[in-house]
């Protein structure tokens, strides 16, 4: 990853400083005395000056006048320095009523309520306003939210949002994809792809690129066709792209026929930089659960659920398992989502607990006990849970985002040799980290006088070695680049001797800078970096680049996972690939639609 100073040099620029281009852009000139932008609107002066400070100011303060095009913009900035401030007329009823319609189409598309619910919270509105303020009841008159009209808003309000990730993906030093394909509605299955770029600012954005139908693109080459056209359509060259994470499956990782090599093969030339692969960071604790659930645990306990929720909702001993149940995937049972569900080390736990009460309820309702005296299946219930919350406490660490890659790769590694010590307890028949093993154990102890016998070491020192072949699998490209990662987590402490020949001097003239020791002593790791020099420091500042667009975290795409399992019943409705792609979008996204832009319906263009 270092050995490219040619291309860091010719694709990062200076990040400190100001740029022309802002003028016309953001409406900001520079300052006659000092640093900073000057805006022409307000007069404010934005300081430390980085284009994410002033995109910022600009979109919080003035986003009015994006109603400005291209071609109009330059005698905009004219009139602007001359003192002539455009009039901002009011909006009329007519656009406050459409500006309320388009806010309550994306709350609705958030909560995934059906387009129909739209109707019913006019009603409520109606109702309160009657009571409330009855003389202001005619203000929800052009409130338009028929099932038809909300539909449309909610693909204007995506439309928006994708031509706001366009722009901003036009400055995006280096990228990587994220490609997940459990998305299951209905009876078809989806590609979420999502892209996390980082501009010269290192200023991360990451977002939903686009979703394929697998049905409709079933092989790879059409697989692989749909994402080049989703990335050429948003201006990302392959050139640009640094890592690719997705699922574990054969789908995705084939050795042949998997999109990964499709991908990796379609980046090799002279001018692309070599693709970092890894496959455990998306769904980490459900497909993992498929490698160690030995004795289909899952599909046994998934019949309790169904029994439960069926049988036994008015229960107090299962009440917080019935709302823990709704709050994952509502009220009504959809077999994969409470499959899924299952297969989550915090679920499992709380099942594990409550085990007595559920064979008491089998017995009163007349199902089968038979698995509660196999002494193999309890066993292998308990070294199910125990080993899915040591996976749901690294889940949990993956998911939290902005901590860049090297610090994703220090729990991965934790984690390995939190395997290794696991391994060894387990040949000893040590349970110190297996509590609900060694309960089960204890209980069978007490009844059968054979602890022994029943621990079946061998069979869990297996399960064990083969997630530790499939940890090293998934994340070997990280381990490839481990001198990279702790280089650019700690520049200041790593021996320049042990660092690529290409960044040596550099290393070395960064080492002995006071200032920019302070500075990292005192700023996160991406705030140092963006304000590092990039004249004096191209190389390192270029890697830094490509490290930070490598995908942290798989949050992102669990916020989409936990928005289609929430939601399920409401996107199982006919829906288009179009209007799922949206409100997958407005579920996911950290944009805010330009409101101004979709109610005077002077959209931005599309790049």
């Amino acid at each position: 990853m270092w050995m490219t100073p040619k291309r860091c040099k010719m694709e990062i620029e200076e990040s400190r400083g100001f740029r022309p281009e802002w003028t016309q852009r953001f409406l900001v000139v520079e300052p006659p005395e000092g640093e900073g932008a000057l805006c022409l609107v307000c007069g404010h002066l934005v300081v430390p000056i980085c284009e994410r400070d002033v995109r910022r100011h600009y979109e919080a303060e003035h986003q009015y006048y994006e109603r400005y095009v291209e071609g109009e913009r330059a005698a905009l900035v004219e009139r602007l320095r001359q003192g002539d401030l455009p009039e901002i007329p009011p909006l009329t009823p007519e656009e406050r009523a459409a500006r309320a319609g388009l806010g309550l189409a994306r709350l609705l598309a958030l909560k995934g309520r059906g387009w129909a619910e739209g109707g019913f919270v006019y009603q409520c509105m109606e109702v309160m306003l009657k009571d409330v303020l009855p003389d202001h009841v005619s203000v929800i008159g052009g409130i338009d939210l028929s099932p038809e009209i909300t539909q449309q808003r909610v693909l204007k309000i995506n439309e928006n949002l994708r031509s706001q990730l366009f722009n901003r993906a036009k400055d995006f030093r280096a990228y990587s994809l994220a490609l997940d394909d459990q998305a299951f509605v209905a009876y078809e299955n989806y590609l979420l792809v999502f892209v996390r770029g980082v501009d010269q600012d290192l200023e991360v954005q990451e977002e939903l690129l686009t979703i394929v139908n697998l049905t409709h693109h079933f092989s790879v080459g059409a697989l692989m066709a749909a994402i080049l056209e989703a990335l050429q359509t948003a201006g990302l060259s392959l050139q640009r792209m640094v890592g690719l994470t997705t699922t574990h499956t054969l789908r995705m990782i084939g050795e042949n026929s998997g999109l990964v090599s499709y991908m990796r093969e379609k980046a090799v030339s002279p001018n692309c930089w070599n693709v970092i692969h890894y496959s455990g960071f998306l769904h980490l604790e459900l497909l993992s659960s498929y490698d160690v659930d030995v004795n289909q645990v899952i599909n046994t306990v998934s019949e309790w659920i169904v029994l439960i929720k069926t049988r036994g909702v008015r229960r107090p001993e299962f009440q917080a398992l019935l709302t823990e149940s709704e709050s994952e995937h509502g009220e009504r049972v959809n077999g994969r989502c409470l499959n899924n569900w299952l297969r989550k080390g915090k679920t499992l736990k709380l099942i594990f607990s409550l085990r007595k009460e559920i064979e008491a309820f089998l017995v009163s309702v007349g199902a089968t006990t038979v698995h509660f005296t196999d002494k193999q299946w309890l066993c292998d219930f308990g070294f199910l849970v125990d080993i899915m919350d040591h996976l749901r406490e690294l889940s949990e660490l993956l998911r939290v985002n902005k901590v860049f890659a090297a610090a994703a790769f220090d729990h991965i590694c934790t984690f390995e040799a939190k395997l290794n010590l696991l391994h060894r307890h387990i040949e000893e028949k040590n349970l110190t980290h297996f509590a609900a093993l060694r309960e089960v154990a204890d209980e069978l102890k007490q009844h059968l006088k054979e602890d022994d016998k029943v621990l079946a070491a061998d069979r869990y020192q297996g399960v064990i070695c083969r997630l530790q072949k499939e940890f090293e699998r998934h994340f070997k490209d990280l381990k490839f680049i481990k001198k990279d990662l702790e280089l650019f987590a700690n520049p200041f402490n790593f021996k320049p001797e042990y660092a690529p020949i290409s960044v040596r001097v550099e290393l070395t003239k960064l080492q002995a800078n006071t200032n920019l020791w302070n500075e990292y002593r005192n700023k996160d790791l991406g705030q140092f970096y963006a304000g590092l020099p990039a004249e004096s420091y191209p190389i390192i500042k270029g890697v830094a680049c490509k490290v930070a667009s490598l995908f942290d975290s798989s949050e992102i795409c669990e916020k989409a996972f936990s928005y289609l399992t929430r939601n399920q019943h409401t996107l199982s409705q006919p829906l288009t690939d179009e209007h799922l792609h949206a409100l997958f979008r407005i579920a996911t996204t950290e944009i805010e639609p330009h409101w101004d832009a979709l109610v005077r319906g002077r959209n931005e263009p599309n790049p």
